[in-house]
């Protein structure tokens, strides 16, 4: 094997494990203030590095300005291949383009984060990233985020569950962001204890809670009160509350108010 085809061999491995890496990657629309690096197999001295400009172009050697802007990776390329083919300059041309950077947009992180604010899309950013980049979800935030923004001209919104984003059981949910989404962190549901309780006040609704978890957080019944008189207040969805006597594995849910009454000895 000649040194000259094992050059060439390597240079395909190369351009093949970056479109690996990619992956999903390649439906970004492009935007004005994204750094491209392209290549194309077998044309080393095509490969140049440009920015998007606000118009949407990008210069190219041989070819010239080329409108990209609003394009998903994979459609560039083949723009570029095409444009390469029709001027008589490559006969086979194989365009790789590499996101560098996404100066050009922005995603949004308000609600129940500990820096809420808008954050520049520097490379190609997930849910996970974001929130990471906002110092993270506040201890009254959610178990959930909503993302939105728009896909293909439509509206779009996804609810992500965060806790399994950083278990290892959301990796799909962990959805690459583009820019003008928002992601919204709502505060947390809490539940109310009153009553004879030792910490009698509002708190925050575990996935999972029961009443026995919620009459802990609340430390427990005082001398005064019983652990097995409690009364809850729960308003169903016409409005109106209703009184129960809940079982110690029953589910908390959003606004409840369980009240501790004194023991009857």
């Amino acid at each position: 094997m000649t040194q000259a085809l094992i050059r060439t061999l390597i240079l395909f491995l190369a351009l093949f494990a970056t479109k690996v890496a990619a992956g999903d990657n390649l439906d970004y629309p492009l935007g004005a203030g994204d750094v491209l690096r392209i290549q194309v197999f077998q044309n080393p001295d095509l490969t140049t590095e440009t920015r998007v400009s606000e118009n949407g172009s990008i210069t190219y050697p041989l070819i010239g300005d080329v409108e990209v802007g609003g394009l998903p990776i994979a459609s560039a390329e083949k723009k570029i291949a095409a444009a390469l083919k029709d001027g008589g300059f490559v006969k086979q041309p194989q365009v790789n383009i590499i996101l560098l950077q996404m100066r050009g947009s922005q995603v949004s992180v308000f609600g129940q984060v500990n820096r809420p604010g808008r954050f520049p899309l520097e490379t190609l950013s997930r849910v996970s990233d974001m929130l990471a980049i906002a110092g993270g979800v506040a201890p009254t935030g959610d178990d959930v985020a909503i993302v939105t923004g728009s896909r293909n001209g439509k509206p779009f919104r996804r609810v992500i569950d965060i806790p399994a984003l950083y278990l290892g059981e959301g990796s799909d949910e962990d959805m690459i962001l583009a820019g003008g989404d928002v992601v919204y962190v709502h505060r947390a549901p809490v539940f109310y204890i009153y009553g004879e309780a030792q910490r009698p006040g509002a708190y925050r609704i575990e996935r999972g809670m029961t009443i026995m978890q919620a009459l802990a957080q609340g430390g427990g019944p005082t001398l005064r009160g019983s652990e097995w008189r409690l009364r809850l207040h729960r308003q169903n969805e016409d409005g109106d509350v209703k009184k129960l006597s809940p079982k110690m594995t029953d589910a908390v849910q959003p606004n409840d108010i369980l009240y501790v009454r004194e023991s009857i000895f």
